[in-house]
């Protein structure tokens, strides 16, 4: 295979079908996602039997448990998938929206009106379902889109690739409108990042080492979103039993995603009824503690936690602790060790949760409820394409409205500029 000449291919071809998809009624967009979720229904089999490649190759190599967890094309995730694309079928399509009007002196009528990015390269690692959510919220939102998979998911995603593109076809819509890569060498990501005339804007997902990889590497605008350092902060008089239940979901429920709480925060006013029950718990359930020279005082089976451990993604079961005297010494540690992603205050105060919400500079930042709802699916986006951790062009669970921008329009009568 010649690399090169299969991407730039791959690329020539999503640029024609982007224009096709950019005028193309909602309701045909609409039958395409229709048909992209009975396909996969009709061929779960298929598509698991491809999955299972995938993970006896992911255990074969001794990879985790965690990263195999995000491999799995279970029942239940499959069943997401479907109810992804529809959900998504049943959002407002953003395209052709158009914003406030206004008149100039000279009679000129100007408005804005949201139309597609384009084309989008879409690189990242390990979780299959991903290629049914970016495909979904593309064609949605009237962009076509290259997804190019590693190598750990390869079988799985061709499967998926040729469900979508069987599905594109029976609802008339261009086959060109989602491509997967088909093939694990890195030089086609390296190939792929050089489309600069053809592909709009590179969305890389995975671990930190890929982000910085595409970012460097990149001649074409990419949306970053290096690592999820999540932090749930403990405040002084908040409520024992909800605390316990939101930190033990935000790290344990999944522990191997983007969204799980990796460090916990505890106002020393609360630490020392809160953190001895709360820090059992978490050692019956397998999660490793490492905690601050208060928190092991408080728990002496803690390990002693190093610097290296505050601005850490453990995509595991392990979670940092620190014992903060004040809300303030709390933002300032989010502040210096976060990574702009999800932070959760658990407070009974309104106006201390009102300054945690404006203070904390982070995508998604929660009162009372679990970093784990950092996510487009939970947060009514239907499904998103990633997560943003910097603020251009979005910022947040990027939903449909983030994959278009807005152009000018503009009505006149004649007028001509002196």
């Amino acid at each position: 295979m010649d690399v090169t000449a299969t991407i730039t291919t791959m690329a020539t071809e999503a640029r024609k079908a982007a224009r096709t998809l950019a005028i193309m009624s909602t309701e045909r967009k609409n039958e395409a996602l229709a048909a992209m979720a009975r396909a996969i229904v009709d061929r779960k089999s298929e598509i698991q039997a491809e999955n299972q490649k995938d993970i006896a190759a992911a255990e074969q190599a001794g990879l985790t448990a965690a990263f195999i967890d995000r491999l799995t094309l279970s029942d239940k995730v499959v069943e997401a998938m479907v109810e992804g694309l529809e959900d998504v079928i049943g959002l407002p399509d953003p395209v052709g929206e158009v914003g406030r009007m206004w008149k100039r002196p000279n009679g000129l009528q100007v408005g804005r009106v949201r139309i597609p990015l384009g084309v989008i390269g879409f690189i990242y690692e390990s979780r299959p379902n991903v290629t049914i959510d970016a495909a979904g919220l593309c064609l949605k939102s009237g962009n076509a889109i290259i997804l190019k998979g590693g190598s750990e998911a390869i079988n799985s995603n061709l499967a998926l690739s040729r469900v979508i593109a069987d599905a594109l076809d029976a609802a008339g819509a261009p086959g060109a409108a989602v491509q997967v890569v088909p093939t694990t060498e890195r030089q086609a990501t390296t190939v792929l990042l050089e489309q600069e005339e053809l592909i709009d804007l590179i969305i890389p997902r995975g671990g930190e080492g890929l982000i910085r990889f595409v970012v460097q590497n990149s001649r074409i605008p990419v949306l970053k979103h290096y690592k999820g350092v999540c932090h749930v902060y403990v405040d002084a008089g908040a409520d024992p039993a909800m605390a316990e239940n939101i930190c033990f979901n935000a790290k344990v429920q999944r522990p191997g995603v983007c969204n799980a709480m990796e460090t916990m925060l505890v106002h020393h006013d609360a630490a020392d009824d809160f953190l001895p029950a709360m820090l059992a718990k978490f050692e019956e359930a397998g999660v490793e503690i490492r905690g601050c020279p208060e928190t092991l005082r408080r728990f002496p089976g803690a390990q002693a936690a190093t610097e290296a451990d505050w601005p850490a993604e453990y995509e595991d079961l392990i979670l940092a602790v620190k014992v903060v005297d004040s809300m303030d010494e709390a933002l300032d540690h989010i502040a210096a060790h976060g990574s702009n992603h999800t932070e959760t205050i658990v407070t009974r105060d309104y106006e201390r949760a009102r300054r945690f919400l404006n203070a904390a500079d982070s995508s998604v930042v929660l009162v009372n409820a679990s970093t784990r709802f950092n996510d487009g699916g939970q947060l009514g986006l239907g499904a998103e394409i990633g997560i943003s951790t910097s603020k251009l062009h979005a910022f947040g669970p990027m939903g449909l409205e983030e994959l278009t921008t807005r152009k000018f329009i503009v009505f006149g009568d004649g007028q001509i500029r002196t």
